[in-house]
Order: C-alpha cells, then structure tokens, then sequence
C-alpha cells in the first residue's frame, strides 16, 4: 500500500451484485432451498466480471466485491458457530431524530433480509476452507486479469460484537477475545494467499451514535481502546504491512449530524496494528476533516486511504477534484502516504445500494483518471 512512483488506486471492499445474483442470495437468507451448484457458479462468473471491470477502470488494489457474502459483517454466520440467539436492534441517533428518513433507511431491502442473531453459546470455526476458496477464487482472477495487488475484507472482532449482540459470555471484553480468536484463523488465511487483508471496524465510529450513544466521549474511547487491543490480538501473526482498516460512520443515507469527529479517536487509531487507515473523506460530514491532518502527524511507517468518491452519490466525481482532494492529504502527510480509496462499500448488504452497476465502475474510473492527474503533478518525472 505504500507508494513508490504514483498514487495507488483501491476501494473499500464491497462492490453491485448482479440482479441474479442478489436474487440468489436473498434467498439463502430466506431459508429457501436454492441449487448450491448454480449459485457458486454464478458467484465465480459475477467475481470474474467484478475483477476485469476494476481493473479496466484502473484500480490498483482489487478485491472480489465481497460478491459471495450477503453481507461484509453477517457473513460470518456461515463460518462461525456460536450464534443462534435472538435479533439484535440498531439504534441510529440521527435517525431518530428525523422519522421519515429512519422509515425509508430501515425500509431498505438490504437490511430487510439481513439476519442478526445473538451469541448464545461458545465461540468457534464452522468452517475452515471458505476463507481459502475465497483466496484461491480471487487470486485466479486477478492473475487473469492482471490485477497490480489484492486485498480481502474480514469483519474486526468489534463490529462482530457489534452486529451480534453477547448472550453468553461474562463480560464484553471477553466476549470480543473469543471472536478475536475465532477470527485469527481467517485473517491469516487471507495473508497466506498473499494478499492484504482489511479490517472492517465500523464499531470504532459508527458505534458511539448507535449501542454507546448514551456513553460519554471518554466511556467510549474505553470501549474503541479495548477493540483495538483484540484486533491487534487477532493479526498478532500477520506483518503490519499485509494489513488494513476500514473505519467509518456508517453508510447508510441518514442525516449523520450525530457522528463522532475523527479529532476525538484518531490518536487511539494510530495503536492498531495495521499499516493502511481507510477513512471517509469525500462525504459532506467528513470532507472537511483532511484539515486536521495540518496539526496531527502521521505516524512513521502509516499510511491513508482516503475516501475521494462518495458510494451512495450516482454523480460521476470529476477526476480535477479527486486529483485536488488527493492533493490536499499528500501536501500534509506525503505524496508516498496516500492512497486515492473510497469512502465506503457501495453495496454492504446484499439488495442494498442506489447506485447503478455501470454508475460504479464509472466512479472508480474517475478515481483512477484523478489520481493519474494528481501523479503528474506530485511525480512529474515519473509521469
């Protein structure tokens, strides 16, 4: 992830489903007796078509678009047992303060079908191979393609806890260590495979306006210390370069006046062991923290993934202002710290997103024609 010559180009993990595909899928959620052969067939075709659009759009660091998961978190349900206990509850603070937005946000299709048991038993691996026939499914694909690297997203041992609410262990601190080591099993498979692995944490912004919004800023970083000390615990395997995290806000179309800034947790995020942070950046809540890079450092050997396309907008971003965006972090951090990413997944739960298919790969198109243009003014001899 660390530039050399030019700035980097990658997403956030999730990319559009095919309609079949979604229809597929919805339906396992469902209970529904779907044909196991037909849907891994039409995983592997939708992964190669994903894989080739990416990088014909000029994205560096690829990944499978999570085309195979009904979601970047609930997926693990199928890799973990220990979860069978009852549905879990999201309240949104921004939502609840403007009705009508909340009924159209939880009307979403994607969320509809989305299943959240509760942890009632003992944690442990299900499944032992589906991290690697992730691997060895994308690792093809990109070779035929000719993908410059890739990456795999995995749910953080925080926004599992998150999603999954602990009906069986004596403390949340316990209860996060036992996914942490659950977990460790896939993170390493995916670095085996020589690829990079990020972690999805939105707990560690998201979750103070939902599960601890009646929590103090302070009795959160509590809580954003102790996820941080799992994550770490998990990958303690795994080289600080082979790693990357995703946190954010939440990307679903709600107000987000209730968000927590990124000044009040960035010096905690700087203790997670991966090298790469992943940040929104591009969004109207969040554009404006690039700011605050002027007064906090980046720590030696970091570096940032910043949104510069917004998922939930069907505008085309023009390449001018992602090059000038990338411009704004590279004059504060270091032209060889920043990598052009975006804000969040376009499709995080399956049936979910706005934005057209062919709008996406348009988009990352865009972020890859801005992010060549910022290159010839901050690598002009490479160029």
């Amino acid at each position: 992830m660390h530039s050399v010559d030019r700035f980097l180009t990658t997403h956030t993990g999730s990319l559009p489903r095919p309609d079949d595909l979604i229809e597929m899928v919805i339906a396992t959620q469902k209970g529904e007796e779907v044909d196991k052969d037909a849907l891994e067939a039409k995983i592997t075709e939708s992964i190669d078509d994903s894989v080739r659009r990416q990088v014909e759009a000029g994205i560096d660091i690829v990944n499978d678009g999570e085309l195979s998961k009904p979601s970047y978190a609930t997926y693990v349900l199928q890799r973990l047992n220990g979860f069978g206990g009852s549905g879990n509850s999201y309240p949104f603070q921004d939502l609840q303060d403007f009705p009508r937005t909340m009924a159209k946000v939880t009307d979403d299709p994607g969320r509809k079908h989305r299943r959240t048991p509760g942890c009632n038993a003992e944690i442990s691996v299900a499944d032992f191979d589906a991290a690697k026939h992730d691997m060895d499914r994308l690792a093809e694909k990109a070779k035929k393609y000719g993908a410059h690297g890739i990456f795999t997203s995995a749910a953080s041992p925080g926004v599992i806890s998150f999603f999954f609410k602990n009906e069986y262990y004596k403390s949340h601190e316990e209860y996060v260590y036992a996914i942490a080591d659950a977990m460790q099993h896939e993170y390493e498979a995916i670095a085996n495979a020589g690829a990079i692995v990020q972690l999805d944490c939105p707990d560690l912004a998201m979750g103070r306006h939902v599960h601890y919004q009646d929590m103090s800023t302070e009795e959160f970083r509590k809580i954003f210390q102790l996820h941080i000390e799992a994550l770490n615990h998990s990958v303690r395997n795994i080289p600080a370069e082979q790693l990357r995290m995703h946190f954010c806000w939440g990307n679903y179309p709600g107000p987000h006046h209730c968000d927590i800034p990124l000044k009040d947790i960035i010096d905690l995020a700087w203790q997670a062991k991966p090298h790469a942070y992943l940040i929104e950046a591009a969004n109207p809540r969040h554009a404006h923290e690039w700011a605050l890079f002027e007064d906090v450092k980046l720590p030696e050997g970091k570096v940032l993934v910043p949104g510069m396309i917004e998922p939930q907008s069907t505008y085309i971003e023009h390449p001018e202002l992602i090059a000038q965006r990338i411009g704004r972090y590279a004059d504060l951090v270091g032209r060889e710290n920043v990598v052009a990413g975006v804000d969040c997944g376009f499709s995080i739960h399956v049936g979910m997103g706005g934005v057209d298919i062919d709008v996406v790969y348009a988009k990352l198109k865009a972020l890859a024609d801005g992010a060549a243009i910022a290159t010839k003014k901050y690598w002009p001899k490479a160029a």
